[in-house]
């Protein structure tokens, strides 16, 4: 270990954003983003990606397969500011335009081995009943300026918002030297 490394740990993770489930969507693609404290940085993957476009069953489910692979690494120093997956839903209107389905968030993993999450996906609703007509007329739906609101917390409150639908994704974490530097997520070492 070089002394540029003394005092850091590892989190690589890969997996899949796998699919999502919607009440009322017809096609839906998905937009992804990291978040992470001032003491986390990169080490390798991608910061944000895309999803192909995917048409949603026609069954009750109103499944959209995506399969799409995540790959990243990370490093830090502290655990604090441990990073999130920031999911935006867009799909298109009866226009062919892009509209905003919902927005969903999870922390990563922090403990090793494989993980299966379903993240709910939350769209914004109009706060009056003149905005939600406009919306209607125009076809234009409310939709967060900085998603990272979702993975602070500071503002939410005067946010709207209801469940639009789940999207299931998996994770395969790896931690290294998180235990030699005395950090402890309750995880057995052996």
């Amino acid at each position: 270990m070089s002394n540029n490394d003394v005092g850091e740990f590892y989190l690589s993770l890969s997996g899949s954003v796998e699919s999502g489930n919607f009440y009322e969507i017809g096609n839906a693609y998905c937009k992804y983003a990291y978040q992470f404290g001032q003491d986390w940085s990169i080490v390798a993957g991608i910061e944000e990606g895309l999803t192909q476009m995917s048409k949603c069953s026609n069954d009750s489910r109103r499944l959209a397969i995506w399969n799409f692979p995540l790959d990243i690494a990370f490093k830090s120093t502290s655990p604090h500011g441990w990073p999130q997956l920031l999911l935006s839903i867009y799909g298109l209107d009866s226009f062919g335009h892009d509209v905003i389905q919902g927005y969903g968030c999870c922390r990563l993993p922090p403990l090793t081995g494989r993980h299966e999450k379903r993240i709910a996906v939350y769209v914004p609703e109009s706060s009056s009943l003149v905005q939600q007509f406009a919306a209607w007329i125009t076809g234009r739906r409310p939709e967060l300026v900085d998603i990272g609101i979702l993975a602070t917390g500071e503002g939410r409150e005067l946010t709207r918002m209801r469940v639009q639908g789940y999207i299931d994704v998996t994770f395969n974490v790896v931690l290294k030297d998180f235990f030699q530097l005395g950090y402890d997520n309750g995880q057995l070492v052996r």
